[in-house]
């Protein structure tokens, strides 16, 4: 069928309710809506489902949520799991209770327990949920730091990471096979509460997370000590992180957490945010005004899900510095490194191959292995069971620069919550030594050098966007660069082919990684810059590098870089 066949079908069924007739019925002289919404079915990736809400074949709604369940129940059964069950979680988004309800009925009705949170709560503690409760799979309903009009669909395997080869692959072909909206299975709520399939979890899980998190505490007598000076200003952006991160941080004995009133409760329209992503400066507005006011000595904020931390901190003269997620990453993991008694010999740390090279400087001076993954914090999940199942490797720290790491293994994705906490340890810990986190952050470039990185991320949306995507990368992978912004090229990489090419003798050498649509060029003098789709949005980003001996040097390079990675872009817009 074509688009308006398909559309006018979904007017005409039966099976589509009255209130998505009503909706579709509105945009009936609108091709270019129609065409948007039924040109395709909602794509379930590798990680799932992410998509404008409303109704549509290529749209988050309730029988989208229902035939990519059916899939993943068709999965299940396959694999024999349908007894452990699938724990279900939800943010704060317009439609999430009801997408993480629909999820849980559709899998009640092909047999599989569901345990369903009782509201809202944070992606990392979901992950721990999985792993504590034994499940073979979960589901988070979330869109992460999209804008408003999203929501999505995350599913998670059995060792709390999201799901990777062969069981991803496995999943995207069973939902490809429910073709017919009509034969998704469903049952009333009450009925499967009464069969043991519908499960309410909370409080218990929360308890254990929490204990967990408190674990990964290494200095209790500096937060002893600073527990009554250091202030803090934090906000949830409307999102998860309100309750989990302040409970921790008051049970550890923080005493001044001030949280952004007007950001404090759950909104799924973030009123207050055009766009509910701690990476941006918008997202700090009121923060910083609260914290000029209180002297804070750090601002943190949380995106909608909370595997996301953004942070602020104040210098000696009361300025506030903006952390980049690679600048916080590499704070965290240099004070967890700095504060381990002894480090295994086969110690790890984990990063993806877009964060900073700064991490692999404080790896290398600890004596630690640096491992790069692809981008998705999975494949860190995927590395830490590997350590698990061969007895080789301990796991140390892992981060992205977007924002995210994972301070232990008791969770297999990123943790805002986590970080938050060791971030207010580490305030803590060098204010007792008279020290600021800023004060931290230069002394670590001093140390390994004045790293630097920046991400460029262009929007291309619909169907047209998608094509210009693809037809860059394309591009891109049959042409090499012979320098980027005056940097000369080392070597190419080409994820999709898993090749890295030597530019001057031309040989081939595996990248030893899955395949990805990624294209990574080594440049002379520590810069690098990689180009790739991001797997949420519908952008294509710009990453780059460069080092500098001091940090006029380093922007100096950033400049020369930006410029050339604008030109090579440009060339194929």
């Amino acid at each position: 069928m074509d688009v308006k066949e398909i559309y006018n079908s979904w007017l005409t069924n039966p099976y589509f309710d009255e209130a998505t007739k009503e909706e579709l019925k509105k945009i009936g002289n609108d091709e270019n809506e129609i065409t948007e919404r039924f040109y395709k079915d909602l794509e379930f990736g590798t990680a799932g489902l992410r998509g404008i809400i409303g109704a549509g074949t290529n749209r988050m709604n309730v029988y989208t949520v229902r035939k990519a369940t059916q899939g993943l129940a068709n999965y299940i059964l396959k694999q024999n799991g349908q007894n452990r069950g699938v724990a279900i979680a939800y943010d704060c988004r317009n439609m999430s209770p009801e997408f993480a309800d629909e999820a849980a009925l559709t899998l009640a009705a092909n047999g599989i327990k569901a345990y369903v949170f009782d509201a809202l709560r944070p992606t990392p503690e979901l992950s721990y949920a999985v792993r504590t409760l034994g499940c073979i799979a979960g589901i988070n309903v979330t869109a992460s730091h999209n804008p408003p009009e999203y929501n999505g669909y995350k599913v998670y395997w059995e060792d709390g990471a999201q799901i990777t080869p062969p069981h991803d692959g496995g999943i995207m072909d069973e939902v490809k096979k429910v073709t017919e909206y009509e034969s998704v299975k469903t049952m009333p709520k009450d009925e499967a509460e009464k069969k043991g399939l519908y499960n309410v979890i909370g409080k218990d899980i929360d308890d254990k997370y929490i204990e967990e998190l408190k674990k990964l505490v290494s200095n209790p007598e500096a937060i002893e000590k600073e527990k009554d000076d250091l202030v803090i200003v934090y906000s949830p952006l409307h999102g998860t992180g309100n309750i989990p991160v302040r409970r921790v941080l008051k049970e550890l004995g923080f005493s001044k957490v001030y949280v952004v009133k007007e950001q404090e409760l759950p909104d799924g329209n973030f009123p207050t945010v055009s766009y509910p992503n701690p990476e941006t400066k918008e997202a700090f507005e009121l923060g910083l005004r609260d914290a000029k006011k209180l002297g804070a000595d750090l601002v943190l904020a949380t995106d909608p899900d909370a595997d996301r931390l953004g942070v602020y901190v104040r210098d000696d003269a009361g300025e506030y510095h903006s952390l980049t997620g690679n600048m916080s990453g590499c704070l965290i993991g240099e004070y967890i490194l700095s504060q381990k008694k002894s480090i295994p010999k086969d110690g790890a740390v984990i990063k993806s191959i877009v964060s900073t090279n700064l991490l692999d400087a404080i790896a290398k001076h600890y004596n630690t292995e640096l491992i790069e993954v692809l981008t998705g914090f999975k494949y860190i999940g995927q590395k830490i069971l590997e350590f698990e199942k061969t007895g080789k490797g301990s796991y140390l720290f892992g981060m992205e620069e977007s924002y995210g790491c994972l301070p232990g293994t008791y969770a297999r994705d990123k943790d805002a919550v986590a970080a938050s906490m060791v971030l207010c340890e580490a305030a803590a810990y060098y204010k007792s030594m008279g020290k600021n986190l800023w004060t931290l952050m230069t002394e670590i470039y001093e140390r390994y050098g004045y790293y630097k990185d920046d991400v460029i991320s262009v929007t291309l949306a619909g169907k047209e966007g998608l094509e210009k995507i693809a037809y860059i990368m394309d591009c891109l992978a049959k042409t090499t660069e012979s320098e980027i912004g005056g940097f000369k090229t080392i070597s190419k990489r080409d994820y999709n082919k898993q090749t890295i090419t030597d530019i001057e003798t031309q040989k081939e050498s595996p990248t030893n990684m899955p395949k990805s649509n990624v294209i990574y060029y080594d440049l002379e003098d520590n810069a690098w810059a990689c180009i790739r789709p991001s797997g949420t949005e519908p952008k294509i980003k710009l990453y780059f590098g460069a080092k500098g001996k001091d940090e006029k040097e380093a922007e100096k390079s950033m400049e020369k870089l930006k410029k050339g990675i604008n030109v090579l872009f440009d060339r194929y817009m």
